[in-house]
């Protein structure tokens, strides 16, 4: 899994079968800490994050998998909204 922060929405007018009814959104990939690491992305989302939240999200397959027909071309998939991001080099809060 990878972390990342929405930072945007993609409004199709005609989607793959398979993404009917789900909202596709950009993201920023971030490490573990919300630092941006690397280039936007479009991911399709599957538990109502919004624009400004963390989330992680999983790619390749295990994307499509996430979909009710795995048989579709899903290459990054929102998984989980992020409520907090604990690392074995702090302490706890």
């Amino acid at each position: 899994m990878h972390f990342a922060r929405v930072v945007g929405t993609v409004v199709c007018t005609v989607k793959v079968p398979a993404w009917r009814g789900q909202r596709l959104l950009v993201m920023q990939p971030t490490d573990p800490h919300g630092v941006p690491q690397g280039r936007t992305l479009v991911a399709v989302d599957l538990v109502s994050s919004a624009p400004g939240q963390r989330v992680f999200y999983v790619r390749g397959r295990e994307a499509a998998n996430a979909l009710p027909d795995p048989d579709n071309p899903a290459d990054a998939a929102i998984v989980g909204i992020v409520d907090d991001v604990r690392t074995t080099d702090e302490p706890a809060r």
